[in-house]
């Protein structure tokens, strides 16, 4: 097994990542290294949040995940550290501000899907109570023609006994 330099391994890394986005076996028969070898690699610094692409090969089809670990890490940034991170990452940052807003926007109408939700919920207690006493109603008229079908039967049966004898 073969062991890779700290040095080796960032330079190797970088070319997965913004800005060149070069896709795993690409850089695998590049570079001479296993493809499993990058893919290990490329998760673990997934793991430490650090904004990877994946396979996409722009940043808008990042997946959500990738896009919310770049908002967070540069959360703090200001204009100028921010705009410089963009650009070593092959980056905008309107992308970046535009990704910011889609989550607070995202939260923003989560609480206003809650509500509407309560809302629903309410609403729908009233329809299943208003079915359930209409459901009552059915099965005591149901119940009551019933029972004067049964009667009709006995009582036309009485008239045929009575008119036999």
């Amino acid at each position: 097994m073969a062991r890779y330099s700290a040095e080796r391994k960032e330079a190797v890394l970088r070319k997965l990542l913004p800005p060149r986005n070069m896709s795993v076996p690409a850089v695998a028969k590049e570079e001479g290294i296993s493809e499993q070898t990058l893919y290990n690699w490329r998760s673990k610094i997934k793991q430490k949040g650090q904004p990877v692409p994946g396979n996409k090969p722009t940043s808008e089809q990042w997946s959500a995940e990738a896009k919310l670990a770049v908002i967070i890490h540069t959360a703090p940034f200001s204009e100028s550290e921010l705009s410089q991170y963009c650009r070593q990452n092959g980056l905008f940052v309107e992308q970046v501000k535009a990704w910011k807003e889609e989550c607070l926007s995202g939260f923003q109408l989560s609480a206003v899907e809650k509500k509407e939700s309560k809302r629903q919920k309410r609403n729908d207690k009233h329809e299943i109570q208003a079915l359930k006493k209409e459901l009552r109603r059915k099965e005591k008229a149901l119940a009551e023609t019933a029972a004067l079908l049964v009667l009709r039967k006995k009582l036309n049966a009485l008239w045929e006994d009575n008119e036999e004898s």
